[in-house]
């Protein structure tokens, strides 16, 4: 009999929500007449920005919309069998779904089995627009609530268990939208994108302290089909379930 899974096994490994995703590349072969042009080589920073650009809905608003509840269970039912698949399912989906972080997180999490993520997007975005340096965030009426230009500032680590790229905005008026740390996920790799933002650098540094405590933004483009949903889903199971299994199958010592 499988053991059962606990929601603080789920955090440790959904920190990450998809980040081991296998990249998938395309090559189109053709002969031209015009003479090649040499373009200068991106930085992977520079490239990251590159590969998000588009507009972006909240990952977990879209892949736990009921409609794919049973996508959840066929995915969770190949590692933890039939009867726990469901419960699985809720579980997995709790863990990022959660509505409190920063220090209102930190004092409501005080046995660490009850730890959950807020990956929804804060202070009042509704949808966000990669635009190369350029960001913008859309409130629910539609109404642009920011829009800065960014430049990359240095590799950037969020409590030495993700790293990623953090940028910069120069202009005075950004507030909680003056810096993005933007972890290498993109749409063409693991099926979404993973993001903080704010204005303290210290806070943006630690996962489980401090103003952002326990909340990391998922988002997928707006233009995603079912297909990506669904192997999002998929990869997001399979990440956090697979290395239960293999545990669960090792003979006892």
């Amino acid at each position: 009999m499988k053991k059962a899974l606990t929601l603080s096994f789920a955090i440790a490994m959904t920190l990450s929500l998809c980040a081991c995703g296998s990249e998938k590349n395309s090559t189109q072969n053709y002969e031209s007449n015009e003479p090649a042009v040499i373009s200068e080589k991106l930085s992977p920073a520079e490239q990251l920005l590159e590969d998000i650009e588009g507009t972006y809905d909240e990952l977990f608003t879209v892949i736990c919309d009921t409609k794919y509840n049973q996508v959840w269970i066929d995915k969770c039912e190949a590692f933890v069998g039939k009867d726990m698949a469901e419960s699985t399912a809720e579980m997995l989906k709790s863990s990022c779904t959660a509505t409190l972080y920063g220090e209102d997180a930190v004092n409501a999490y005080t046995n660490s089995e009850d730890i959950r993520f807020d990956c929804y997007f804060i202070n009042g975005v509704k949808q966000f627009v990669f635009n190369g340096s350029n960001i913008s965030g859309i409130d629910n009426s539609g109404k642009k609530l920011f829009e800065h230009e960014y430049k990359f500032v240095k590799d950037f680590s969020l409590g030495g268990m993700m790293e990623g790229y953090l940028y910069e905005t120069t202009d005075n008026d950004a507030g909680e939208f003056r810096y993005f740390l933007m972890m290498p996920d993109t749409p063409a790799t693991t099926y979404h994108t993973e993001f903080r933002y704010g204005s303290d650098l210290n806070d943006l540094a630690e996962y489980n302290k401090g103003g952002y405590a326990y909340w990391l933004a998922a988002g997928i483009p707006v233009n995603c089909g079912e297909k990506m949903i669904e192997d999002c889903i998929s990869l997001f199971v399979e990440e956090n379930l697979s290395e239960t299994s293999e545990e669960e199958e090792k003979p006892a010592a």
